[in-house]
Order: C-alpha cells, then sequence, then structure tokens
C-alpha cells in the first residue's frame, strides 16, 4: 500500500453507508423483481435469523408488505426460538407468512433415519433420542490438522466426541441438506401459485464462501443482499428497526439437533474477522493491513487467507450452472 493508513483501507467496510444502500437495494429489486423477472411480488424463507429479516423488511420496504410472503418452515431439530424470532421478523415487516411443518416430509425422505443410521456406526449406543451435531476446530487456534467432530449428546446428559470419517462426513451432510431443499421446494410451490419471485438471503461471506446447500437454499430468482458483508447487514438491521433479539442473535446454522453456530460449523473465525480478511482479500490487501486493525497476527491472517481460497475453490461446483455440450 502507498503509506495510507491501514483502518484507511477499509473505510468501505467500516463506514458502510446504511442508508444510502437501502434505497440502492430497494431500487434494485422494484426493478428486478417488477422488470426483469416480471413477478408480482417475493417469497422469502424467514428463519429468525438476521439474513433473511433483512431480506424479508427490504422486499416489503421495495415492493409494499401486501407483495411479500413469508414461508416459515421449522422442522423437528429447529431451536425452540426459531419459529418465535420468524414470527417477530414477520411482525415488524407486516407481510404476510405462512407456516409449514417440514418434520412429516423430512421424515418422509428418510432425512432422519440416515442421520441415525450414520450416527450410530460411529457413536455406540446412540438412538433417535439422543441430539447430535458436527464442529470444526477454529483456524485462529493453530491447529494444522483440522478435521470433523461429530457431538453427540444423550438424553442423561453424557456427551461423547468423536472424529468424523471423511464418508461418513459427506453422508451426514448429504442427508441433512434435505432440510434446505425441502425449504426451497416449499418456496417455489407459493411462488409458483402467486406469481411471485424467490429472494434468497445469503450474505457475501455465504455466497463467496460456499455456505449454501446447491439446488437448496443457493437457489433464488434475486439476492439482494449478496454484495454485503455480514457486519454490514447488521447495520442494515439497525437502519431497518428490526427487532434487538433478531439483531443480537448468534448466527446459526439451525440444522443439527444440537446448538451450533455459523462459526463452529464452517467459517471457523468470528464473522467480523471474517469480514475484514474477505474484504481484503477481495482488494488484494495483505495479511499486514488485517493485523493492524484486528489483532491478529499476520501469521493467522495468511491462514484466514487460505482457508478463504480452498473454500473459494470448493464453491465454484457450488456456483457453477448446468453444463451444456455447446451452447443452446
Amino acid at each position: 500500500m502507498s503509506g495510507e493508513p491501514a483502518a484507511g483501507a477499509f473505510a468501505e467496510l467500516l463506514e458502510f453507508d446504511a442508508e444510502r444502500a437501502l434505497e440502492e437495494i430497494t431500487s434494485w429489486l422494484r426493478r428486478t423483481i417488477a422488470h426483469t423477472l416480471r413477478r408480482k411480488g417475493v417469497v422469502v424463507g424467514v428463519s429468525g435469523g438476521v439474513d433473511s429479516s433483512v431480506v424479508a423488511a427490504l422486499g416489503a420496504r421495495a415492493l409494499g408488505a401486501e407483495h411479500v410472503l413469508a414461508v416459515l418452515s421449522p422442522e423437528a431439530d429447529s431451536a425452540p426460538e426459531t419459529l418465535e424470532l420468524s414470527r417477530l421478523a414477520v411482525a415488524a415487516s407486516g407481510i404476510r407468512a405462512v407456516e409449514e411443518d417440514l418434520t412429516p416430509v423430512l421424515d418422509a425422505l428418510g432425512c432422519y433415519r440416515r442421520r441415525d443410521e450414520i450416527v450410530s456406526e460411529i457413536v455406540p449406543g446412540y438412538t433417535s433420542e439422543w441430539k447430535m451435531k458436527i464442529v470444526l476446530p477454529p483456524i485462529l487456534a493453530g491447529t494444522r490438522l483440522r478435521l470433523f467432530t461429530l457431538v453427540a449428546r444423550s438424553p442423561s446428559g453424557e456427551e461423547v466426541t468423536q472424529r468424523l470419517p471423511a464418508d461418513a462426513y459427506r453422508a451426514l451432510v448429504a442427508a441433512m441438506n434435505f432440510k434446505q431443499r425441502a425449504r426451497k421446494t416449499l418456496e417455489y410451490y407459493h411462488a409458483d401459485r402467486l406469481g411471485y419471485a424467490v429472494a434468497g438471503t445469503p450474505n457475501r461471506l455465504e455466497y463467496d464462501q460456499g455456505f449454501f446447500v446447491k439446488n437448496g437454499d443457493g437457489s433464488a430468482d434475486a439476492k439482494p443482499i449478496a454484495h454485503l458483508y455480514k457486519t454490514q447487514v447488521y447495520r442494515l438491521a439497525d437502519v431497518l428497526g428490526l427487532p434487538e433479539q433478531i439483531r443480537a442473535r448468534v448466527p446459526t446454522t439451525d440444522t443439527y439437533s444440537l446448538s451450533q453456530t455459523q462459526e463452529e460449523f464452517y467459517f471457523s473465525v468470528p464473522l467480523r474477522t471474517l469480514d475484514l480478511c474477505l474484504f481484503a482479500r477481495d482488494r488484494g490487501l495483505g495479511a499486514g493491513d488485517v493485523a493492524a486493525v484486528s489483532g491478529l497476527s499476520a501469521e493467522d491472517v495468511e491462514r484466514v487467507f487460505a482457508d478463504i481460497d480452498a473454500k473459494r475453490r470448493a464453491a465454484a461446483y457450488l456456483h457453477a450452472p448446468p453444463l451444456l455440450v455447446e451452447p443452446a
């Protein structure tokens, strides 16, 4: 860098103009939904998290609350507060909502059965009454070999931790991916019957780093916050006046039966730190620039950079459209 203080290089991120962004996004949504997609409104899958709540509120601001439908689709493993916070987001935006219990659909697909078969092979004595999740060691802990671990808790509170072999990990994630794909099927059902488009809810971290299921929550007709870093989404939530309970909620996967944050499952670093590192990577800044504003060592930043690059390579498949022999 040419002598500019490191903090100045991050001004776009750190001094985000949420009011301006709000106007730009709502204007884009109006044009995109009405003129490009020629739809009458949007369907949003609302989970009670800040991202989906912001997208629902943006839709209401851009198109009018009467042209936004929230789909709430809890299932057997959803956290107790998911439905409560989802309803709170709906009320805050004044939009309509339908509630769809996903449990029978997932049961029919064998989602829970397949999960239990996999876990019971790794944890002796495991039954469907247990709760479980998978976790990945944090990058900043200095662990060289970062492998997924299965954590299972019995009804009596006994907790068992086992290394998760690669084939079991893939099978377990494949079974859990039924949840995102079933939810998206319901969203498109309601969009089709209303003549609406489906609005996706990924922020920039999720979109860039592949934290979505292909043809599941990665599928949408418009993604209005995919260019925003997570800290920027939180600032939009402030400007939109979303309830404090939603803005204060720790980002979760809400996929496994044990409580699990996005950080411990996938990102492996605090989201604000990842914002800074991804922003720097996007603009060709160095590890020393991030270290100067984050309190991390340059070595730690380099490790985060390497993980960002690895996830981008893996995400290329998730972003890829169907491939053709030749253009048609």
